[in-house]
């Protein structure tokens, strides 16, 4: 018989598991709360499942990363959420085009 082999339940691995989520909650919370927001605004606007699939996806590991940027950035950590969230309602394509607009600016300035 052909049987999976599920991993077996050691304490340890659960313990584990809970510390690095409560350690890294704020972070892992932003970034699903920039990917649910981001298919919300896909399916309001009528976006396609295309864009659905990867647009959302998108947002969230943006969120996660610009949660994480927040003390870098001066601003109180417990403020990643806002900013996971606002990726997620203004986009992919904004947050890469005001990106690159920042970058030019520096460039050009140094």
């Amino acid at each position: 018989m052909n049987r999976m082999k599920h991993m077996p339940d050691k304490p340890e691995t659960w313990a584990w598991l809970a510390a690095w989520v409560q350690s890294n909650w704020p972070g892992i919370y932003a970034g699903v709360l920039a990917f649910v927001i981001a298919v919300f605004r896909i399916a309001y606007t009528g976006g396609r499942l295309r864009q659905l699939v990867l647009e959302a996806p998108l947002c969230g590991f943006i969120g996660l990363g610009v949660s994480y940027s927040t003390e870098l950035l001066g601003v109180s950590p417990s403020a990643g959420a806002f900013f996971g969230s606002m990726v997620g309602l203004i986009g992919v394509e904004t947050v890469r085009a005001t990106a690159r607009r920042l970058l030019e600016k520096k460039v050009e300035q140094a």
